[in-house]
């Protein structure tokens, strides 16, 4: 099964109107020439309308970092979903790790905004990951079982169709410690595997990338892995030269 490869750029609060017109300049040149990889930049929501009229009809996609679980109503503060289709979003991040740890954002909750993200047609992508301790305590597979559960559990496995999921071991994320190929491989099979007790064919044909300092440096060994399909990344999405050739490196 030959799954095309995303990368997709996770900006989290960095950014400013002339940065930004660089940056997607030199991306959007960077990449003109790969088909065979997808590559989108999820930028903080006050920059979403220069995304769309830098990127509209070009091969980078936007997305946004988070959404409410709520259409609409006295939620001061809150970002809908109708909002970010407005801007012509196609992606939006879902239960990334400091989501979870910083604002206490439950697997419910990231299962509803999944929900709601998938209402208005964007394509969530769903962050699961266990914390150091987690893992040392070899409760990785619970923990990311309990992440996924919840989603399908609200959604039906069939949800996952039209969805990425991205594998971030928090303790690799901004850290400079990147996951082995191999442990980030073994971690990528299990969320298959797990998914295939429901649907095999889902299991299949749903991407799941890696996200945690992935650099340009080390993407194409983590690529290489048959069960990684492309890449979630932070700080290298803010460099342009390292974030296409990150995108290179998830051509199959």
């Amino acid at each position: 099964m030959v799954r095309t490869g995303l990368v997709a750029g996770n900006w989290k609060m960095n950014g400013s109107l002339e940065q930004n017109q660089a940056l997607l300049t030199a991306v959007v040149a960077g990449i003109r020439s790969l088909d065979r990889v997808n590559c989108a930049v999820c930028v903080p929501f006050p920059y979403l309308a220069q995304a769309q009229v830098l990127l509209n009809q070009t091969h980078l996609a936007w997305g946004a970092q988070n959404l409410s679980q709520y259409t609409h109503g006295a939620y001061t503060g809150e970002v809908s979903a109708s909002m970010l289709v407005d801007f012509g979003v196609q992606f939006v991040i879902v239960g990334h790790s400091e989501r979870r740890a910083l604002f206490g954002e439950s697997d419910q909750l990231v299962a509803e905004k999944f929900k709601t993200a998938q209402t208005a047609k964007l394509i969530p992508i769903l962050c699961v990951g266990e914390t150091l301790t987690q893992r040392e305590a070899n409760e990785t597979e619970s923990v990311i079982a309990g992440q996924l559960e919840a989603v399908i559990e609200l959604n039906g496995v069939q949800a996952l169709a039209n969805a990425v999921i991205a594998y971030e071991p928090v303790w690799a994320i901004g850290t400079g410690k990147t996951a082995t190929p191999q442990q980030a491989q073994d971690v990528h099979v299990f969320i298959r595997d797990k998914i295939a007790t429901r649907d095999n064919q889902i299991a299949a044909n749903v991407r799941i990338i890696y996200g945690g300092s992935v650099k340009a440096d080390n993407a194409r060994e983590l690529f290489a892995m048959p069960d990684i399909d492309g890449g979630l990344i932070g700080g290298a999405s803010l460099v342009a030269d390292d974030f296409v050739s990150i995108c290179k490196a998830a051509q199959h």
